[in-house]
């Protein structure tokens, strides 16, 4: 089941969107349920109850009496902690692009919205889907545990042990080898193996430099080995390449 949000103040729009991606999601026989709001505080206090959304399309400029469409993202990346939500912005402007690198959005779509448009945006988020629906298994003992791909922030090695840090913030300790659990599991789900300790999932990176990557916590930097430099640049860009199709 796919559970969308939609927010837009201009009624005739949000109430067009609903209409386009029921016709789309039925194509693609996809299980879905939409809710549409027409305040960005109505959406925020929606989620603050503890309703999670799949993805949000979210217009930028809601009514100057309520938050707009860039604090409403900034609460979801930043009160909420959730970096898994995919949003797409939709606007009648391009002007925004800067103000939005931050919340990493999943796409930006300028009014007047089209159906080809919306089908792209929905095709691509089903991939990246695809690729958090997997399951990372290991084991403590003589026990077995998974956990989904999309919760895995990165995957760090200290001595003979391997620790998951996890989006809720747990740290499952295991004994394994990080090569062996990055070539066997991770590889296929977009990680970046960027250092002897540390694979880390492209879809919790914010920022990637010649020396160090950054999460998308924007508190957590983590060093990126001389001789992995190359080779993470080139995959970071070619997984980047590869989702924008």
């Amino acid at each position: 089941m796919l559970f969308i949000a939609i927010c837009d103040d201009e009624e005739n729009i949000g109430v067009e969107l609903e209409s386009i991606l029921i016709d789309i999601l039925s194509k693609l026989k996809v299980k879905h349920k939409i809710d549409v709001f027409f305040t960005g505080d109505e959406l925020g206090k929606t989620m603050d109850a503890g309703a999670h959304y799949d993805l949000i399309f979210l217009d930028i400029e809601l009514s100057k009496n309520e938050s707009n469409g860039v604090e409403i993202g900034q609460l979801i990346r930043d009160a909420h902690e959730n970096y898994v939500t995919s949003i797409v912005y939709i606007s009648w402007e391009k002007k925004y692009a800067l103000q939005l690198f931050d919340i990493q959005p999943l796409n930006f779509l300028i009014k007047p919205l089209t159906q080809e448009n919306i089908e792209k945006v929905i095709r691509k988020y089903l991939k990246i889907a695809w690729l958090w629906s997997g399951e990372f298994a290991y084991k403590i003992g003589h026990d077995t545990f998974k956990v989904h791909i999309k919760e895995i922030i990165y995957l760090e090695s200290r001595g003979r042990k391997l620790i998951l840090h996890l989006v809720s913030g747990k740290k499952p300790e295991f004994y394994g080898s990080i090569k062996g659990a990055y070539q066997e599991q991770l590889h296929k789900y977009d990680f970046l193996f960027i250092h002897a300790s540390y694979a880390v999932n492209y879809d919790h990176i914010s920022v990637v430099k010649y020396n160090e990557l950054h999460l998308a916590d924007n508190s957590t930097v983590l060093p990126i080995s001389p001789k992995k430099r190359n080779e993470v640049r080139e995959r970071y860009y070619t997984i980047m390449k590869r989702r924008m199709r």
